[in-house]
């Protein structure tokens, strides 16, 4: 079936994304400073700049870098005075993003946080809420991500929480995988919050089989 998946991904991005070089080089980048090959697929990068169109965002917090690729889609959707602050724990990642960013001409209106994001989270001191967060780190923290997206949002922010389906580990009550664990929580964390109206999708494709949650943060 992974072949089948990986075809209609194929065929979806070629009819419906439009080559992009700066993309397409920012990812030859990520590849040659040896950067896992988990950014998101160019249609999921294509979803993630629909949705900050969709709501209007002028602020975002992106939790997890890597080298900045799906950074860029949704950068690229924000308005003039916009601004993106994402976090990546990783020196090197970080290093390379910024690199990537510079190279696509938004590092003007995105701030790469470098160190662990609970830390960063916990030190933004006050500022203006964001209107969309893309919580996509490390999994058995996405209870405390959520949590401080919480803190951060206002009614009306977007959060989305990516690779939650775990290849359908998530169903899994007895799981000793921490990042199952991490994601089950994240997920009912999510059901039992008055403050969110959330749904998720499951996903097949080049990235094999996951899925997303989006919650929405009520009035």
């Amino acid at each position: 079936m992974q072949q089948k998946w990986s075809m209609v991904d194929e065929y979806l991005e070629k009819q419906l994304i439009a080559e992009d070089e700066v993309l397409a080089q920012v990812l030859a980048n990520n590849q040659r400073a040896g950067l896992p090959g988990i950014d998101v697929s160019p249609v999921q990068g294509q979803l993630l700049a629909l949705f900050v169109r969709m709501v209007r965002a002028k602020r975002i917090l992106e939790i997890g870098t890597l080298g900045g690729y799906s950074t860029l889609w949704m950068a690229r959707e924000l308005p003039v005075g916009g601004e993106l602050l994402t976090l990546e724990a990783d020196p090197l990642h970080a290093a390379i993003a910024r690199e990537n960013l510079h190279f696509a001409g938004v590092a003007d209106r995105v701030t790469v946080a470098e160190g662990p994001a609970l830390h960063t989270l916990e030190n933004l001191g006050d500022r203006p809420p964001f209107d969309l967060v893309f919580i996509d780190a490390d999994k058995p923290n996405n209870p405390n991500y959520l949590k401080w997206a919480l803190h951060y949002a206002r009614p009306g922010t977007l959060i989305i929480g990516d690779n939650v389906v775990r290849n359908g580990e998530v169903t899994n009550p007895v799981t000793t995988d921490a990042s199952v664990q991490g994601v089950r929580t994240f997920i009912e964390m999510m059901g039992a919050e008055p403050r969110l109206t959330a749904t998720a999708m499951q996903t097949v494709g080049v990235k094999g089989w996951d899925g997303f949650t989006l919650a929405w943060v009520n009035a």
